[in-house]
């Protein structure tokens, strides 16, 4: 797009980066496997407290202080260590704005989260995209060798959103020994709850150790409040007061706040963890069926797993294509894979059955 074809004036670097989109609806009876949701409906705690919720023609309480309160709590820190904001995205935006401007840059991952590249158009900063490493990992080595002295900020996602594979917390320990102390580094916890490696890095463990680290979750996904839009991060609250001139004022609702104090409830807490693990169970055998297939796959600790283009007798864009013609919506990134989302149970044998045909017909016409 250029301007000619816009009625206002608008910067040539932000017609230039393409939008984020979110995953479509199946346009028939199918399975949405392209936005990383929770499947399940809200537990009953969460939407016995939504139901309740009648007074939102107010805004959230000021400074969300019991909900912070309690989030502290749950990882040993004090309130003024927790941030919240409409979707763990909204706190990145805040962050990269906040810190990095023109003439600067941040790093992060690639392929990542798909926002990561348009965090810093607002304040102009340069986005540097660092390929990823064998097996879909972060590498950590050329990550840390791109900082410069312009270098405001480094990205790092585990686990990758969208390829599966966590950084572990001796890789991470490693990498911040080469990071200047005065650049932030923001650790991307979106997926956490669905990791069952040992040796993956908890960012909450580790967030006393470095004054320059924040930590982001979110209520998205494993706790299934992905509509209502509501993320946390954890920080020393210099770094949150230092940052606040750039988030977005009064950005979490009542409704939200309201879901997010009853998902922390024991009772939901727990519901949760099974719905959690029910999903990991669903993940392995997602895994299990492609490797069956012939199909080799990355480490999966997230609730998705990706297929590398390279696996791939058609690119990642056909397959998607494929899939939607059977009612499945799956993520393609166009020339590095697909990431599919673990959902319904039902939709493992459909999702199988459109590779098992894609594989079956690279084979047409041979003897």
């Amino acid at each position: 797009m250029d301007n000619a074809s816009v009625p206002v004036r608008v910067r040539p670097d932000v017609l230039s980066f393409p939008a984020y989109r979110q995953g479509r609806a199946p346009k028939k009876q199918g399975f949405k496997l392209s936005s990383n949701e929770n499947p399940f409906p809200p537990v009953a705690p969460v939407a016995a407290a939504v139901g309740r919720c009648d007074g939102f023609n107010r805004y959230a309480a000021a400074d969300l202080t019991e909900l912070r309160t309690r989030i502290g709590e749950k990882f040993g820190v004090s309130a003024d260590w927790v941030h919240l904001g409409a979707g763990s995205v909204s706190i990145l935006y805040q962050l990269v704005q906040a810190c990095a401007g023109p003439g600067e840059n941040y790093i992060h991952p690639w392929p990542s989260f798909e926002a990561y590249p348009l965090l810093g158009i607002a304040s102009g900063a340069e986005p540097i995209a660092v390929p990823l490493g064998g097996s879909a990992v972060h590498d950590l080595a050329a990550m840390a060798a791109a900082i410069t002295p312009e270098t405001r900020a480094v990205l790092l996602c585990s686990p990758n959103n969208p390829t599966g594979p966590v950084i572990t917390e001796g890789q991470f320990a490693e990498f911040m020994e080469r990071v200047p102390a005065d650049t932030l580094v923001v650790l991307d916890e979106a997926y956490a709850e669905f990791v069952d490696r040992e040796e993956a890095v908890n960012g909450a463990a580790v967030l006393q150790r470095y004054p320059n680290l924040v930590v982001l979750r979110t209520f998205a996904k494993a706790y299934g409040l992905a509509g209502l839009r509501i993320g946390y991060g954890l920080a020393r609250p210099e770094i949150w007061q230092a940052t606040r001139p750039t988030m977005i004022p009064m950005s979490v609702s009542l409704v939200a706040e309201a879901a997010a104090l009853a998902a922390l409830t024991p009772e939901a807490e727990a519901e949760l963890a099974e719905q959690v693990a029910e999903l990991n169970r669903r993940r392995a055998q997602l895994v299990s069926e492609l490797q069956r297939l012939g199909i080799s796959v990355p480490e999966a600790q997230g609730n998705f797993v990706w297929i590398p283009e390279t696996e791939l007798p058609v690119t990642a864009q056909q397959f998607a294509e494929s899939c939607a013609a059977e009612g499945i919506l799956v993520r393609p990134f166009p020339g590095h894979g697909v990431r599919i989302t673990v959902a319904e149970a039902e939709s493992i044998p459909a999702v199988c059955g459109v590779v098992a045909a894609i594989l079956g017909g690279e084979n047409d016409g041979e003897q």
